[in-house]
């Protein structure tokens, strides 16, 4: 197929500023170029380019993002694409072709021709390199369907075995998603979801991009059984709010257990993770470069949300403490960690989307941290589920005051139950003062990261972080000696 022209540029630009994976929402952008990374199919049926698009923002923050957009050609409209329709380009109709079922056997047909022996040889196909890393035998045969929660890439479940991940924000080098799943299911790890291959993109990256290898998508075991963390706990949240004369220890639905069950598996998954990644000694200086970064963020949040201000004195001497600490062990950990990346099967817990966060640079994602950090995030998510449920409840404007003010304590009950029964059981032992330094200041800068999050983007929901801000500011920073 010959380049995208120009022409269909302002078509590509309507339909990235409208995807739900487009992290540049609210910002003036222009699509500036389109690599092609390759091409599948062209038998008469679906036809498949997969292009990297390069996206020019033109705010006083400026600069380049690239998204892989795979477009489905077709030579007649498809109605039931309709919903993922792209534009016109010539005599072609074109949709994301995500949504093509046709169009994501030809990926899957790819996957299952790749070689398993030496999975870093891969397969070609017009571009496109396609690798295997388990013997995993794929039925070719499995209808594909698109999942509707994805929200910074795009999944595609091939009937009840493999479910593939694409990558739509993409940036050249190592995803650690890849490679955190292929170590950890190498090592065996049983609260992963086991990868099966990957794809890559070689050649000449696009320029300022800053390399040359990019990886497009990962395949990998589909939990069918799987039932999101984040809506089961909710769900206990739910549970409590209908037994209002009930404490969070006295209900059915008591989530405790799980958040119990769930620290023990994040325990073991940092265990494999130090075992196969190398692990580093922070010294004073770099507790420091810790510590200096944490009130950085809060400052640059005070710009952006002004009500932070009245709590940032406070949290200056906690993020102080870390500098004061007499070292500190880092490691590869999971960077991102909410309730929504976790998924509780009948064998366990597993854990998804080894990413990191996605507004930090790669090379920032792939280094070591604390194991604290994503302590902390699941300490912060475990609040939001209480917190987000009381808001559900509790939007009517006409709901007396003393009831809402008992589900807010009921909710606040329940958070602290939980995220105690998730740290005693990620420990095993009592946390030292140390560690409880640790990991007062990564809640902390977690629920400024946050603050600014909903600003930008749920200004409704802005007080859930800025409670937990005043109260993690509320007190002296924890003392380092016992």
């Amino acid at each position: 197929m010959p380049p995208i022209p120009a022409d269909f540029h302002p078509d590509l630009e309507r339909f990235i500023g409208t995807a739900r994976w487009f992290g540049g929402k609210g910002r003036p952008f222009r699509v500036t170029g389109a690599r092609r990374a390759g091409e599948l199919g062209g038998d008469g049926g679906a036809q498949v380019v997969v292009e990297l698009v390069s996206v020019t923002y033109d705010d006083g923050v400026g600069g380049v993002e690239l998204y892989q957009v795979p477009l489905s050609l077709r030579r007649e409209p498809e109605e039931r694409l309709e919903h993922a329709f792209v534009g016109r380009w010539d005599d072609l109709h074109v949709y994301d072709a995500v949504h093509d079922r046709e169009a994501m056997a030809l990926w899957l047909r790819a996957f299952g021709s790749a070689p398993t022996a030496e999975p870093t040889a891969g397969t070609a196909a017009d571009g496109l390199l396609f690798h295997r890393s388990a013997d995993e035998e794929l039925d070719l045969t499995a209808q594909a369907a698109m999942l509707s929660a994805e929200q910074s890439n795009s999944s595609v479940v091939f009937g009840e075995q493999a479910l593939m991940k694409v990558f739509r924000k993409v940036t050249p080098g190592v995803n650690p998603d890849i490679q955190v799943h292929d170590v950890l299911t190498r090592a065996g790890c049983d609260h992963v979801a086991a990868l099966y291959g990957w794809l890559d993109v070689t050649g000449e990256a696009p320029e300022g991009s800053g390399g040359s290898v990019i990886q497009l998508a990962m395949l990998q075991q589909f939990l069918r059984t799987a039932s999101d963390g984040w809506e089961l706990a909710r769900a206990s949240v739910r549970n409590l709010f209908a037994e209002a004369d009930l404490h969070a220890d006295e209900v059915g639905g008591d989530f405790a257990g799980e958040s119990a069950r769930l620290g023990i598996a994040l325990a073991e998954t940092h265990v494999v993770l130090a075992e196969e990644f190398p692990t580093e000694q922070l010294d004073q200086a770099a507790l420091q470069q810790v510590a200096d970064g944490m009130t950085a963020r809060l400052d640059a949040a005070v710009d952006v949300l002004p009500e932070l201000a009245a709590y940032a004195e406070q949290l200056r001497p906690l993020f102080a403490a870390v500098a004061g600490l007499e070292g500190l062990t880092v490691q590869r950990i999971h960077g991102d960690l909410h309730l929504g990346q976790t998924l509780r099967t009948v064998k366990g817990w597993k854990l998804v989307d080894f990413e990191g966060e996605p507004a930090r640079p790669l090379a920032d994602r792939l280094l070591p941290e604390s194991v604290w950090r994503d302590v902390a995030g699941m300490l912060r998510s475990f609040d939001y589920a209480a917190q987000v449920v009381h808001r559900e409840f509790d939007s009517d404007p006409r709901a007396e005051s003393d009831v809402v003010e008992q589900r807010l304590h009921r909710a606040d009950e329940w958070s602290e139950r939980n995220r105690d029964a998730f740290v005693a059981a990620y420990a095993g032992r009592e946390v030292t003062a140390a560690e409880r330094v640790l990991l007062a200041a990564f809640e902390a800068d977690k629920a400024v990261y946050e603050c600014v999050y909903e600003a930008r983007n749920r200004p409704g929901w802005v007080m859930i972080p800025l409670s937990a801000v005043a109260r993690l500011a509320g007190g002296a920073p924890p003392a380092v000696a016992e």
